[in-house]
């Protein structure tokens, strides 16, 4: 009897390292057919989860209440699986180069606790060679087992989109790669238990990494490309929605559009495959040109609300400016690596401190991470400016009387920058500076 068999029969378990966004709906997914065991090194998260609460909102509290996920934040519990599943992220430091840490710890923890016959998937987001060439050789010292003779490996990128009600961890095709015929065999078998959408069985595990990085790295540039568009036409005062709407007649037009990218995929993932070509020797001219523009567009919102100000003829230090939104997308709580961020800061050094607004973020995390903290939406009144940053499906319901109750009423001119273009422009024509990206 095989691995797979064995998971099926409940003679063996199943690990996922990670509890977050990613590794949290998979453990959820796999425990409705096997045995799980999900780890996590935040107590405090295993807490909640333990009590029934899911802090991501990716999957929802009732589920979390009622999933059979062996919740622990005891690293010796991996010992009674044999399928790992590792789904840590993988940041970058300041310096835009890749921050293994996350990675590299979640191997020395799961090295320690490895048994013979083990299989070890890695779900995070790396450069191509990472996982043979530096997740293997740290399981191989933790646990003094022999990759290949002992345990096999595998890697099957994540492709769970944060906050995507639609597409999910079982609606999406999933790549999968093993080191060896057997190994690859196994890896689709199991993750076909629950990936409806089915799997696509990669040549090899480096191919596998070059996929996912590169998914993301297209999107990137995709996006740039917007960007740029917005500034050229801001410049011959020429509305880039409109614009887009027009060119998308076209039956082979890609379907982007300008905005913040931040997040922990779109805005980092181009910096692991752009440090592995430098390190070989090639130094990327689009990948990073598209980097550049994105990273620079919240000072670009930043100044172009200045310039507004100045236009309607308000003082822009101790201007009163509000900001929606302020995590990294729609309808997620998560703010990590959000570029809303960026808008704050740049504001504060023309001497305005916003007050930020955002009814579905993780307050706790933004105070911790930003020294920020959160505002009630009734405490927007009398602005001189504000920015829609965010599409929470919340403010794609305040109504044009909602908007005007957020301005000081002595304006003749509104400033409103609706970033994400959510309103009908035509109907802030009248009493509005309204500016879209």
């Amino acid at each position: 009897m095989g691995l797979y068999e064995k998971l099926v029969s409940g003679e063996e378990k199943l690990s996922l390292v990670g509890l977050g966004y990613v590794g949290m709906p998979i453990a959820v997914a796999f425990a409705r057919k096997i045995k799980v065991v999900g780890f996590d090194l935040n107590e405090q998260k295993i807490g909640l989860y333990q009590s029934g609460i899911d802090p991501t909102n990716e999957v929802g509290a009732e589920i979390i209440k009622n999933t059979t996920v062996d919740f622990t934040a005891d690293a010796s519990r991996l010992k009674e699986a044999k399928f790992h599943i590792v789904a840590v992220p993988t940041p970058v430091n300041d310096d835009h180069t890749p921050d293994l840490t996350p990675v590299e710890g979640a191997s020395r923890l799961l090295g320690q606790n490895l048994t013979k016959g083990s299989i070890v998937v890695f779900e995070s987001t790396v450069y191509p060679g990472v996982t043979e060439e530096i997740c293997v050789p740290i399981l191989e010292k933790e646990s003094g087992l022999k990759c290949g003779v002992d345990f096999k490996i595998g890697y099957s990128p994540e492709r769970i989109n944060p906050g995507d009600k639609v597409h999910r961890l079982e609606t999406i095709t999933k790549i999968v790669s093993g080191m060896d015929e057997e190994t690859l065999d196994t890896v689709a078998k199991v993750y076909e238990l629950v990936v409806e959408a089915g799997v696509y069985r990669a040549e090899s595990i480096k191919v596998a990494e070059a996929a996912k990085v590169i998914e993301n790295s297209q999107r990137d540039i995709n996006i740039a490309f917007m960007n740029e568009l917005s500034i050229i036409f801001h410049k011959m005062d020429i509305d880039t929605k409109a614009v887009l709407e027009a060119a998308g007649t076209k039956w082979n037009f890609l379907n982007f559009a300008p905005g913040l990218v931040g997040g922990h995929c779109i805005g980092v993932d181009p910096y692991y495959l752009t440090y592995k070509a430098d390190a070989l020797g090639y130094h990327s001219r689009i990948i990073l040109a598209g980097r550049r523009i994105n990273d620079d567009m919240g000072r670009y919102v930043a100044e172009s609300l200045v310039k507004n100000l100045i236009k309607t003829d308000i003082a822009v230090k101790g201007a009163r400016v509000a900001i929606l939104g302020f995590t990294f997308k729609e309808n997620c709580p998560d703010t990590r690596n959000t570029k809303v961020i960026d808008i704050y800061k740049e504001l504060g050094e023309y001497g305005i401190t916003p007050v930020v607004v955002d009814p579905e973020a993780d307050a706790a995390e933004a105070e911790r991470l930003y020294g920020i903290t959160f505002r009630k939406l009734e405490d927007v009144r009398d602005m001189d400016a504000v920015i829609v940053a965010v599409a929470h499906s919340g403010f794609l319901k305040l109504s044009k009387e909602d908007i005007a109750g957020f301005f000081n009423e002595k304006h003749t001119a509104k400033v409103l920058m609706d970033i994400k273009g959510l309103f009908d422009k035509n109907e802030y024509r009248e009493g509005y500076l309204y500016w879209r990206l």
